[in-house]
């Protein structure tokens, strides 16, 4: 990415976070113009909407797209789509996407989410009781059950019955949660595409991997993902130098510009790396309740989930809780791991993927399933094939299908490793040496994942490093014959011993706990060494006398003949707040006491 102006380059990079240029809002006009002069196959209205949002009442700034011949006589069905956090209606992805689907004779009504662009009311998080019923509200303009403040009203889009608009959602990031948010309060809700967005945001922006028991979501908080945070919130504080003249309905509390109070007390209690257990309960369930992990047992729309395997903000692992969610409980639903996520600048798609700025639909396989998607559930074509259960993008291939696919998930079945005590990774217990490993935190990061902001505003991002007596690494032996291909979240069980963080084992503050960073490496035959996409799993150990697991970020990966597997446990992570004061760690193995490295393998061993 080059390095422009630093405004359109956050706005581009949040907005729906593709990667691409900023582009030039749409003139509106009717017939709207495309490139080259020609008149596009739609007319495009500016409307405002008042919309009640909790306890205010604002304004939606929405376009609505009307096909050209789409009438009362002829209606058609619709999308609604909004912009990812920071962003706006005249986003060039977010534009790019009602300007597809309108040229596909789709009604659209594109929109700047509550606290964005010239839209009213503070940032609320996607909450469904707030932003869901506020899109609820603009379903009724396009069932010709409410007017804009014009008075505009749609009697153009097809209808399952009066009030009940034949409508899908489609968009990125934080316009993806909104489209959860919506359908758990409004059935009207026909089909969703939600791509790179979150199950529960407090794992999102404090994550802890170690002994979950169901989803992502974890009663103890994790490690606090300071730069993530960070860059959202400044974003969304500074809302008012990006859109002057905002109405004061846009006015946060508790002590933040643009943010409800709930929202602002959360960031408060990350930023003071504090986790007192009454409060921390109150906030995490705050964080837990404007996401899809509280309200998926209300969502009934067919759902199909895209995820970016190149995501550290938002994992494939949140994407996997989601589906197992809905597919347990009988939503269709159906999930696609796609190379681009929120992580790398998400500039220029890999060949044949999905680029929302381009609208490249028809030329891709994510736009293909997502056009399947809507001609199945929107336009109820019975002979459309919504495609397999699962599939995902590899990016080692050069000839034939980028694309595998499972008609389950997970796909493939698991290779059991084991943590010998000469730095082994070994696939047969009887191979364990019994032997200990000891490393110790220092009061800085000794170890770097990724630098969240490298991709987003052109900052210098160094190779992933651990510096030696802070981590313990195991190597496997090379990979022969057959490839392995992991494709998945791979888990890692353990026991450690940390006297110091066993004295404070039962503290009043969570965060006196341990805290440990797991992540995998690619090692070449030449050395060289690869974290892939960056991604790293924080654990914060509930109890340090007992064995746990960590489950590690999903990767989608190959491991070529002569690579090796590296597993490391590193004492800290720059891009992450850890542990409070300094804590040794040892770690020790035995034939019959060890650790595990547990790896979801489609094809392929580990000798």
């Amino acid at each position: 990415m080059s390095r422009v102006a630093f405004r359109p380059v956050v706005r581009t990079s949040l907005a729906l976070l593709a990667g691409t240029a900023l582009t030039a809002p749409l003139a509106l006009s009717a017939p709207a113009a495309v490139a080259g002069g020609a008149a596009a196959p739609y007319d495009v209205t500016a409307l405002k909407v008042s919309v009640r949002a909790g306890d205010r009442t604002c304004e939606v700034d929405a376009d609505l797209y009307r096909p050209l011949g789409v009438d009362a006589a002829h209606p058609a069905p619709a999308v609604m789509t909004t912009n990812g956090f920071g962003g706006s209606k005249a986003d060039g992805s977010t534009d790019a996407i009602a300007r597809a689907f309108a040229a596909r004779g789709y009604v659209v009504l594109a929109y700047s989410g509550l606290g964005f662009g010239k839209t009213g009311c503070p940032i609320s998080l996607d909450d469904p009781e707030i932003d869901g019923k506020a899109a609820s509200q603009l379903v009724d303009l396009l069932a010709g059950t409410r007017a804009a403040n014009d008075g505009t009203r749609v009697d153009f889009v097809t209808k399952d019955k009066p009030g009940d608009p034949r409508v899908g959602m489609i968009g990125g990031s934080y316009g993806g949660a909104i489209q959860m948010a919506t359908a758990a309060v409004d059935h009207r809700i026909d089909a969703l595409v939600p791509l790179v967005t979150w199950n529960d945001l407090s794992y999102s922006l404090d994550p802890n991997n170690a002994d979950r028991t169901q989803g992502v979501s974890d009663p103890l908080p994790g490690a606090y993902k300071y730069q993530w945070t960070n860059a959202f919130f400044l974003l969304g504080e500074a809302q008012g130098l990006l859109h002057p003249g905002l109405s004061l309905s846009r006015a946060g509390s508790a002590g933040c510009l643009h943010f409800v109070a709930s929202a602002c007390r959360t960031k408060r209690l990350l930023d003071s790396h504090q986790y007192p257990a009454d409060r921390t309960r109150a906030v995490l369930q705050y964080a837990r309740s404007v996401s899809p992990v509280a309200y998926l047992k209300s969502v009934q729309a067919p759902t199909l989930l895209v995820q970016g395997q190149a995501d550290t903000l938002f994992n494939l692992n949140e994407a996997a809780a989601t589906y197992r969610t809905l597919a347990d409980q009988g939503t269709p639903v159906k999930m696609i791991w796609q190379s681009w996520g929120h992580s790398g600048g998400m500039k220029d798609p890999a060949g044949g993927e999905l680029d929302l700025a381009k609208g490249n639909l028809e030329t891709s396989y994510v736009g293909q399933r997502i056009l399947s998607w809507f001609d199945r559930y929107l336009r109820h074509q019975a002979a459309a094939a919504t495609g397999p259960a699962f599939a995902y993008y590899r990016d080692w291939m050069t000839n034939g299908p980028a694309y595998a696919t499972s008609s389950a998930f997970p796909a493939g079945g698991s290779r059991r490793l084991y943590l010998s005590g000469d730095g082994k990774l070994v696939d047969d217990r009887g191979e364990v040496v019994r032997d200990s490993g000891e490393y110790r935190n220092l009061r800085v990061p000794t170890s770097h994942s990724e630098n969240s902001l490298a991709g987003m505003v052109g900052f210098p991002d160094p190779e992933p490093y651990d510096i030696e007596g802070t981590y313990l690494a195991w190597t496997s032996a090379p990979v022969q014959g057959r490839p392995l291909e992991v494709v998945g979240a791979p888990k890692l069980t353990l026991r450690v011993v940390s006297p110091q963080a066993e004295r404070v084992q039962n503290s009043s503050d969570a965060a006196n706990k341990l805290v440990l960073f797991a992540k995998l490496y690619d090692i070449a035959p030449d050395g060289e060494k690869t974290l892939v996409h960056r991604l790293v799993a924080p654990a914060r150990v509930p109890d340090v006398t007992r064995r746990f697991t960590v489950e590690l970020p999903g990767i989608v990966h190959r491991y070529q003949p002569g690579h090796r597997l590296r597993l490391v446990i590193a004492a800290s992570d720059s891009a992450y707040v850890g542990n409070r004061g300094a804590k040794r760690v040892t770690v020790t193995s035995a034939p019959g006491d060890t650790g595990m490295l547990e790896l979801p393998v489609t094809q392929g061993a580990v000798p």
